[in-house]
Formats: structure tokens, C-alpha cells, sequence
């Protein structure tokens, strides 16, 4: 079955129309604009992280130290041996 008859063969006619270059956006920045906003978006973000951290590690040492305050009696004295320990082979 061939398809390059003269009667399948269809012409048409049109007309091309240019369509115009999309202008560029008003609102558009210079890089230099949008590099600064971006340091200081993670500049803040970084603070407000460590702000956090550090208060999330003094809430935990305050916690554990109320904590242990409770179990453990004070301390009024220390001392400090020193220990000599042998490891012994078995006997021959």
C-alpha cells in the first residue's frame, strides 16, 4: 500500500504571523541585589538557629542540674588515691 498517491497528498495555505519578543519583567533585579537578599536571608536564619541551640543546651544543663541536685547529697570532701593494679599470669 503506498501513500504517495496525488490524492492523499492535501495543500494548504496560510500566513505566518511574527509574534513580538516577550518584554522583560519590571520588576526584574540587578544579580548583585538578589545575591545581597539572599546572604541576609541565611545570615538571619543561621542566627535565629544558633539562638535556639543554645537555649535548648542551657534548658538541658539548668534541667540536669536540678535534677542531680536532688539524688545527690553535697560533696564535702575529696580525695585522691593512686592505684597500682597488677595483672597476674597463672601458675606454673
Amino acid at each position: 500500500m503506498e501513500s504517495n498517491r496525488a490524492e492523499d497528498i492535501e495543500e494548504l495555505t496560510g500566513e505566518l504571523v511574527p509574534t513580538p519578543a516577550p518584554a522583560p519583567a519590571a520588576s526584574e533585579r540587578p544579580a548583585g541585589v538578589v545575591l545581597a537578599r539572599q546572604a541576609a536571608a541565611v545570615a538571619a536564619t543561621s542566627f535565629a538557629a544558633g539562638i535556639a541551640t543554645v537555649a535548648a543546651v542551657r534548658v538541658g544543663r539548668a534541667h540536669r542540674a536540678r535534677r542531680r541536685s536532688k539524688r545527690l547529697p553535697a560533696v564535702v570532701a575529696s580525695r585522691s588515691f593512686l592505684v597500682d593494679v597488677h595483672v597476674l599470669g597463672p601458675r606454673d
